[in-house]
């Protein structure tokens, strides 16, 4: 049973389209050797006028809804789930100026970023501030009117590409309670004060994963997006779209990932005959095929309820993690049948397994999103 519309399946093969005919497996293994970040890929995206895709018509978007917006990160995944990952940290803060932000910054902001002239990171983590990112301790210290940023930030996906603008959580009131003293600043990648430094990580190498020292780093009260004290709110609402759209991101590279294995089953001759004839490497693939389509429905799920207006953080957490734990599960499995050749990067299989071992820890890991569906079951 197809579970989407005809303009949903419309919109599906639209971008599956553009993956297969204008970018290609190629040049993003070639981005993930490279460690180079996807400009081109990227400004085919903008072309196509798609970052305008979730921001509402009335700011100039195409006023979409978050389950086209999982179809389109779901089909920009295809052929590795760094590449999508350029267009989903833009597009959460982008969001997050659209709800939260001035009037002055949605002017300042969303035109350019929709145009593709600017792009966005978010910064969370820290050293100390993981999967608990209420326990920020990078600073900003009030300056009469400004204030002063003084830290260290971790993690932060695509800080280091040009013209971006980081939206980092601080702590604003080191007197308030942990959650009520956080804000969220909107500072330019090349702000005097920020050194930010690639990390040499096992995935996400296209899109690049930053740690980040501020040093006295000086922020107009114009950079603050919402209102002091505003910080847990605007990254809680931020992390329920980041888990619809990597979720759908996993499900996307899970499928791929699945493709390419079966075809390889049936191109490999072992003792005369394909390797799919032997009933293990059929039973293996029968197993990576359902849950694959058991978490896309998780997905859909999740993005329908979204579009809904109902809660759906219990949801969404099933779907982030089932969706993560398949991607992870479906690449090993991808790598035994490929065998030896699984380990080149040609097979692209390598590199999906590398992002498979990284989605059950980037965007909240399994065992966070296990805590929030068992917190829901309460009695």
């Amino acid at each position: 049973m197809n579970f989407l519309n005809h303009e949903q399946t419309l919109w599906k093969d639209q971008v599956d389209r553009l993956m297969e005919r204008e970018i290609g497996r190629e040049y993003i293994r070639n981005c993930d050797i490279n460690r180079e970040y996807p400009y081109k890929g990227y400004e085919a995206i903008v072309k196509q006028d798609w970052l305008r895709l979730l921001i509402p018509e009335d700011h100039g978007g195409m006023g979409g809804t978050i389950f086209d917006y999982a179809l389109l990160c779901e089909g920009l995944s295809k052929y590795g789930f760094d590449f999508a990952t350029a267009f989903m940290v833009s597009t959460f803060t982008a969001m997050n100026i659209v709800k939260f932000g001035t009037d002055e910054q949605k002017e300042k902001y969303l035109e350019p970023f929709m145009r593709g002239e600017i792009r966005f990171s978010i910064s969370i983590s820290e050293p100390q501030a993981g999967s608990d990112a209420a326990s920020t301790r990078t600073r900003a210290i009030a300056d009469g009117e400004n204030y002063i940023l003084r830290g260290q930030k971790l993690w932060c996906s695509g800080a280091a590409a040009k013209n971006v603008v980081i939206a980092m959580l601080v702590r604003s009131d080191p007197a308030a309670k942990k959650r009520e003293g956080l804000s969220v600043f909107l500072v330019p990648n090349d702000t005097p004060g920020l050194d930010i430094r690639r990390l040499p990580t096992m995935a996400r190498r296209a899109t690049g994963t930053t740690e980040i020292f501020v040093d006295d780093v000086k922020a107009e009260r114009s950079q603050m997006l919402g209102t002091p004290g505003q910080g847990w709110p605007i990254i809680t609402d931020h992390l329920e779209l980041e888990r619809i759209a990597v979720s759908a991101g996993y499900v996307g590279n899970a499928q791929q990932a699945v493709d390419d294995a079966l075809r390889y089953a049936h191109e490999r001759i072992q003792f005369e005959k394909q390797i799919f004839d032997f009933q293990v490497i059929r039973h293996m693939l029968a197993d990576m095929q359902t849950k694959v389509d058991a978490a896309r429905l998780l997905v859909y799920r999740a993005a329908d309820m979204a579009v809904r207006g109902e809660n759906y953080s219990r949801e969404v957490s099933m779907a982030k993690l089932f969706a993560s734990e398949t991607l992870q599960e479906v690449t090993r499995c991808g790598m035994q049948i490929y065998g030896g050749h699984g380990m080149l990067p040609e097979s692209d299989m390598e590199r999906y397994f590398r992002e498979g071992m990284q989605s059950t820890i980037g965007g909240g890991t399994s065992q966070i999103q296990r805590a929030i569906i068992a917190k829901s079951m309460r009695i």
